[in-house]
């Protein structure tokens, strides 16, 4: 399999699923401003959309959105600690922590990344944040991951939409809950190798 990916962008998270895994993989990096993957291939050849990442199947086949690429990486290498088994009412908790994080904060830090957005636009959609963020510190002071005591695809979800507050001066330290739940991820060697593999810790 091979993995289309940026540097700390959202495809970091099947990136740590992969070896949470421990599946076979390989790496192929792309310039998502220039749609380019790492050999000057045309980005958009491999995705219309243009966006990262896509997972590429030992037939050829491809499969685009993180959290469905998560499930497909977590069935495939039977890890049900990552994503329970299909039927269970724990695979649908980490299905909408997926969902939740997707649309609510994923999204939600999407245009604060844009220069082009407004100064005054961009302070009100980070309070908007900010508010989210402050509900989930809550719901993190129950355990140590998202549903409980197992790591699963979710929190690896989140760890990567976490570390964006940074990128855009979103200031989530006193957030304890997430500030813990941060450091708690980043100690795990798989995510401590999918970091290392993306240039994002020497």
């Amino acid at each position: 399999m091979k993995l289309y990916y940026a540097p700390a962008a959202c495809s970091l998270a099947p990136h740590i699923v992969l070896r949470e895994a421990g599946l076979t993989f390989e790496l192929a990096k792309v310039d998502t401003n220039r749609h380019l993957t790492a050999d000057g291939g045309d980005f958009y050849a491999v995705n219309p959309k243009g966006q990262v990442p896509v997972l590429e199947l030992d037939d050829g086949e491809r499969l685009t959105e993180g959290p469905v690429i998560a499930q497909y990486i977590a069935d495939k290498a039977d890890a049900s600690s990552l994503m329970p088994p299909a039927g269970t009412l724990a695979r649908y908790r980490v299905m909408a922590w997926q969902n939740h994080i997707a649309s609510e904060l994923h999204k939600s830090f999407t245009p604060l990344f844009h220069d082009d957005v407004d100064s005054n636009a961009k302070q009100a959609l980070a309070a908007v944040l900010l508010k989210k963020l402050t509900w989930l510190d809550g719901q993190l002071a129950s355990g140590p991951y998202l549903t409980g005591e197992a790591f699963t695809a979710a929190d690896a979800y989140l760890f990567v939409v976490l570390g964006w507050a940074r990128f855009v001066k979103l200031d989530i330290a006193h957030l304890t809950h997430l500030q813990a739940f941060l450091t708690r991820v980043a100690a795990r060697p798989a995510v401590r190798e999918a970091m290392r593999a993306e240039g994002l810790l020497s």
